[in-house]
């Protein structure tokens, strides 16, 4: 497997182009970082790059809870095991790592924190916390302008009827409320929960409005619709076991008012129209079949072009608001599932007709669904008009390039997706994750044609200890580092900053990077342009 994944990463290009007036010209990583027991490895970034650390797992709260006391660190255990200690059902060897997951920047005015006396300064960085003793969640957020002892503010970890916060995954900014939203893929309770942004944070389940799902990746366009993206996995087959049936939906909410999100509108499902067959694709109860069905290897062929509709299954005027099953409710109307798309975003200078997405995939070396059936994953794109559009494949995935998850534009043809391939995929393929480049106006159908990975990211000395105790009885945090929060944005908190509205700029015009090095430490980075021997400045 890694003679396959060595031949696929020497036919990537040596450089990224700017025909995009980005600033920067980047020179691809060539390999990702290799995977052995007790190997911790740095990450290595195009050498154009470079990162400075915001915030990591241990750093101090500024104001502590009972949950936590820790920006990555819950209060049930120690941060690294004693030694020779090792976990059982009844002890821990350490306390619950809360990955924290996706990144919002803003520039803020009048925010406060625990210290009354404190100017906190206007840059900030939000984040939801993706696990956690408990099941609980909570928020944070990093001042990029404070000291260490205010640079982490907890911003929530209940909501305004005193309820634990879910564990969250995806966030946005939404502007017309001038909260944040975020997201859980805990399905069973509150799976959307809006935040004002100052401290404390008045947080509210609103659920009931959106259904409760297994939702990550949240984006609105510029009149408030928000494309929603599912991740929950399908059920493996029985002659396809590590292969699985396709089961995650993408999603619009068409509000009533974008200005109050609790007032209401409608729940979409996207639907795509088969080659194959007449009418919609859908999935049933024969696993094994859908895993390796027609529609699943057109979904995944170049060149095949898809007819999609927004088909409503929930409006609140008619429906009430009480919590429902998204998910079951959206294959009853016939809704098309696909293999756990995590995240998209709208490209720039399309007016949010254009939206990109990635299927996760079966992360698993051994699928029987291959790249032919999707079991890689895929890049998607899916073009938009009024309540229908046309969907088309960008990018078929291969086991050395798979597990995607976060994503960011980086100009305006030019967009990041990270993995999160897991401790089996990396095992398998001796790489962990990469961040890749990809060009949106390349025919990757030519297998000449690769991304270019800017970004191979290490396994910091926590992470690799933790992926040895990986599988042990009552071992509960995760192995080998992931990257997430993977965001590039400007920081504008109105409407004209919402992503997709502008044309990134990165390293000028205010444009800032970000990601988490989740799992471990949970380092939280911020990517800079390298400083050069050229006279070429950045802009502030």
């Amino acid at each position: 497997m890694a003679a396959l994944a060595i031949g696929v990463l020497l036919a990537s290009p040596l450089f990224a182009g700017d025909g995009n007036n980005s600033g920067v010209k980047l020179t691809a990583v060539q390999s990702a970082n290799p995977k052995a027991p007790g190997l911790a490895s740095p990450n290595i970034l195009s050498p154009e790059l470079t990162e400075v650390l915001l915030a990591q797992g241990s750093s101090k709260l500024e104001n502590t809870s009972d949950l936590t006391n820790f920006y990555g660190y819950d209060n049930d255990g120690p941060m690294l095991p004693a030694p020779g200690d090792l976990p059982s059902l009844v002890h821990k060897v350490e306390a619950s790592k809360t990955e924290p997951d996706k990144n919002t920047y803003l520039i803020l005015q009048n925010q406060h924190g625990a210290d009354p006396h404190y100017d906190y300064g206007t840059h900030f960085l939000f984040q939801g916390h993706e696990l956690g003793a408990g099941g609980k969640g909570y928020i944070t957020r990093i001042n990029l302008d404070a000291d260490g002892a205010h640079r982490v503010t907890l911003l929530a970890t209940t909501d305004v009827n005193g309820q634990s916060l879910p564990t969250i995954d995806g966030s946005t900014w939404y502007p017309f409320s001038h909260k944040l939203l975020f997201t859980s893929e805990s399905g069973s309770n509150a799976t959307v929960v809006q935040a004002t942004p100052d401290f404390p944070s008045t947080v509210e389940d609103i659920s009931g409005i959106f259904g409760r799902g297994g939702y990550e990746g949240i984006q609105s366009d510029r009149v408030g619709r928000l494309i929603i993206v599912e991740d929950i996995g399908g059920k493996t087959g029985t002659t396809n076991p590590h292969a699985r049936q396709p089961n995650s939906f993408v999603y619009r909410f068409v509000p009533y008012n974008p200005f109050d999100l609790k007032m209401g509108g409608k729940l979409q499902v996207l639907q795509v129209m088969s080659h194959a067959h007449p009418g919609p694709i859908v999935f049933g109860s024969n696993v094994d079949a859908d895993i390796t069905s027609q529609d699943v290897q057109d979904l995944h062929t170049y060149g095949l072009q898809f007819q999609t509709n927004w088909v409503t299954i929930h409006d609140t005027a008619t429906q009430g608001t009480a919590p429902f099953n998204a998910n079951a409710t959206a294959k009853t109307a016939l809704g098309t599932p696909f293999k756990r798309p995590e995240n998209g975003q709208f490209r720039p200078g399309t007016s949010f007709s254009e939206f990109i997405f990635d299927t996760t995939g079966d992360t698993n070396a051994l699928t029987e669904a291959g790249s032919r059936f999707g079991g890689f994953g895929a890049l998607f794109r899916l073009r938009l008009s009024g309540d229908s559009g046309i969907l088309s494949l960008l990018y078929n995935s291969d086991v050395a390039h798979s597990g995607f998850d976060n994503c960011a534009f980086w100009d305006a043809n030019r967009i990041v997706f990270v993995e999160d391939a897991g401790d089996t995929l990396h095992t398998q393929r001796n790489a962990l994750d990469s961040a890749f480049l990809f060009d949106l106006n390349v025919d990757y159908s030519n297998p000449a044609n690769q991304p270019i990975r800017i970004l191979a990211e290490g396994r910091d000395p926590s992470a690799t200890l933790d992926s040895q105790f990986g599988g042990m009885p009552g071992f509960q945090n995760d192995g080998d580092n992931e990257i997430t929060g993977w965001h590039l944005s400007d920081g504008d908190p109105t409407v004209n900053g919402l992503l997709g509205a502008k044309i990134p700029t990165p390293f000028r015009n205010g444009w800032r990077l970000f990601y988490n090095q989740q799992h471990g430490d949970n380092n939280a980075w911020e990517i800079l342009k390298a400083k050069t021997g050229d006279s070429e400045q950045d802009d502030d």
